[in-house]
């Protein structure tokens, strides 16, 4: 009987294999000849690339500057992922399989906003406050 191993995240190659992509797709979005215009003046920045163990299957999370039609310009990068995975598959040839990819808007910013404003509210800030010892007492 053998039990499985708890998952840990993920392995050494799958993070480099994510860096790898991320970087070349940030070099591929910034040079990129785009026939879309909502995607000729923008700027987009790949924030972060998830993938799956198997290396077939990969999400690009991305943000574009100025943080207007963000969902127009994720949109308009999901119908244009055929154009990137060709461009990463051949700057990255020395991968066996390409994933397929997707994008997605990377919201971690908008999180770490949020927890921030909460960390600063006057609740939390009452609740930090040192008691007086005779309070406690």
């Amino acid at each position: 009987m053998t039990r499985k191993q708890p998952k840990t995240g993920p392995t050494q190659r799958q993070l480099r294999v994510a860096e790898e992509i991320r970087r070349t797709a940030h070099d591929i979005l910034a040079r990129a000849n785009w026939r879309e215009p909502l995607l000729m003046g923008a700027t987009v920045t790949v924030t972060g690339v998830r993938i799956s163990p198997d290396l077939h299957n990969c999400t690009l999370f991305v943000t574009p500057l100025g943080g207007e039609k963000e969902e127009e310009i994720v949109a308009a990068l999901n119908l244009a992922k055929a154009y990137v995975r060709g461009e990463l598959g051949h700057a990255l040839n020395h991968l066996r399989v390409v994933p397929q990819i997707r994008f997605e808007l990377d919201r971690s910013f908008d999180e770490a906003q949020h927890i921030d404003a909460l960390l600063r509210s006057k609740a939390v800030m009452r609740d930090l406050k040192p008691r007086d010892e005779d309070e406690s007492a």
